[in-house]
């Protein structure tokens, strides 16, 4: 069994993570935008964060995640192979479990739109896939 290149699960993590993060500002700001000002308005939504450093956090965590889909990656390829299939199916699983029993379970119980935790699930959703996609084309043992 190959060690696992950790150089180059570090580069694909931050490739990954750039992405992610594009991503992530694409649905917040562009699809989500309008609807936070309204549900702030409405009292659903806080007008200001808990946490100060919320988006700073957010960003940091998106690249820790992509740390950890690369490496996973890295991990897997040598029993399920190399490529873009491998990436696809790992971080659509991965996503998976990331984005879907939380948004379920806030789109259930939360009197807010359903809207929100359908677009949340989305981003955390298809950024796993999109970072896991982007590990994988420049991982190399």
């Amino acid at each position: 069994m190959a060690a696992v290149n950790s150089r180059r699960v570090l580069i694909g993590a931050l490739a990954g993570g750039v992405v992610w993060t594009i991503w992530s500002m694409v649905v917040n700001i562009a699809v989500l935008g309008h609807r936070y000002e309204v549900a702030q308005k409405a009292g659903q939504l806080l007008a200001q964060p808990r946490y100060p450093f919320f988006l700073g956090i957010w960003i940091l965590t998106l690249f820790l995640l992509s740390y950890i889909l690369a490496w996973l990656y890295a991990s897997v390829r040598t029993t399920q192979g190399a490529g873009p299939g491998t990436a696809l199916q790992l971080g659509t699983l991965v996503g998976f479990a990331m984005a879907f029993p939380l948004n379920f379970s806030m789109s259930t119980w939360s009197p807010m739109s359903r809207y929100f935790p359908l677009w949340w699930m989305i981003e955390v959703w298809i950024g796993a896939i999109l970072a896991t996609l982007v590990a994988g084309w420049l991982y190399r043992d």
